[in-house]
């Protein structure tokens, strides 16, 4: 317990570019499939995530869920959401996100004042992150262009030593032409701030645990640093009844990152997806992203990426999709298994 305290204290003990981490994991199975190269081609609920201006497609009513266990089942993510057009212009959204770990055991009062151990000293805490995302999106009136607003509250929670509260903007656009699609996602555009608030009494029974760790209050302030993501996508007909959609992303950062394109101004990294779709019923998915330079132990870097993969079936407003991500372990990490919902609102009429 004392471990993992000290990384969440240490994660934000300095103001730095990386906060709110767990908001670029994504949402929706379909997108992981596709190895999140959906910045054009989102249309449905979960554009209000990937690119708000993509809610203008909506039709009907949405509602979508999905659930996600990360780091050998230590830690779980879910997500809900919802989308109505207004009228045949706009649309809105509203999401939850939570990403958390529960049940930490906090062995910071394992041993008495005499020096002795007492298990039932033993107390349980969670660490968990939220996003509540409201979107509103409007077609414009040049033919084929639409953008979307995000507006976020976040709430992170550490036990009983700490909480904060942040606020921050997306903006979106998409444009639509023929066969071919573009969209442009631009996360944070204001910097999202977070506003820490520390129990000071709580944080003095860790100070000593660990000999030079968390010997101070950290700073109480973090920035999330503006996001730019950039898709290009193509949709046509193989056959009769197959259509695929092949799409390209570069995520964008304004700080230097490991990607595989780096600078001191900036860091990018591609992305590649493609759907097979089978006459709108079954789905098959795919896509590599996550290019990074990765340092060798023994010198030298070397190119890590990850590959997905991803099926869906859709009958009648009801979409189950799934995911695997990470195949092959290219950047050392667990599988992960990404199951998601859909269900349009005529289901229920």
């Amino acid at each position: 317990m004392i471990f993992l305290l000290s990384i969440n204290l240490a994660g934000f003990s300095q103001t730095n570019s990386y906060s709110n981490e767990f908001l670029n994991i994504g949402v929706d199975a379909a997108a992981f499939g596709m190895a999140n190269a959906v910045t054009a081609t989102t249309s449905d609920v979960n554009a209000g995530y990937w690119n708000p201006a993509g809610l203008t497609k909506l039709e009907d009513n949405q509602v979508s869920a999905m659930h996600a266990n990360y780091f050998a089942n230590i830690a779980t993510y879910n997500y809900v959401g919802g989308a109505m057009p207004l009228d045949s212009k706009s649309a809105v959204g509203f999401s939850i996100i939570r990403f958390g770990v529960d049940d930490i055991l906090n062995t910071t009062q394992l041993i008495d004042e005499q020096g002795n151990i007492d298990y039932n000293r033993i107390s349980l805490f969670s660490t968990a992150d939220y996003a509540f995302t409201l979107s509103y999106a409007r077609n414009l009136p040049l033919d084929g262009f639409s953008y979307g607003l995000n507006a976020k509250v976040i709430r992170r929670v550490i036990g009983e030593f700490a909480d904060a509260w942040g606020f921050g903007f997306d903006a979106g656009i998409q444009f639509e032409r023929n066969s071919w699609q573009f969209g442009f996602m631009a996360r944070d555009i204001t910097t999202t701030y977070n506003t820490w608030t520390f129990d000071e009494e709580e944080l003095e029974t860790i100070q000593d645990a660990v000999e030079g760790q968390n010997q101070s209050v950290p700073e109480t302030t973090e920035i999330t640093l503006p996001k730019l993501q950039i898709g290009v996508a193509k949709t046509s007909t193989i056959r009769r009844d197959f259509d695929l959609t092949t799409s390209l992303n570069l995520d964008v950062r304004f700080t230097q990152t490991n990607d595989i394109l780096s600078t001191e101004a900036l860091s990018a990294t591609p992305a590649f997806g493609f759907e097979v779709g089978y006459i709108n019923l079954v789905y098959l998915r795919g896509g590599v992203g996550n290019f990074q330079n990765i340092e060798q132990l023994g010198g030298g870097t070397q190119v890590g990426f990850q590959p997905n993969f991803g099926v869906g079936f859709k009958y009648r407003g009801i979409q189950i999709d799934y995911a695997l991500t990470d195949i092959g372990d290219q950047s050392l990490a667990l599988y992960s298994n990404v199951f998601s919902l859909k269900l349009d609102w005529s289901v229920f009429r």
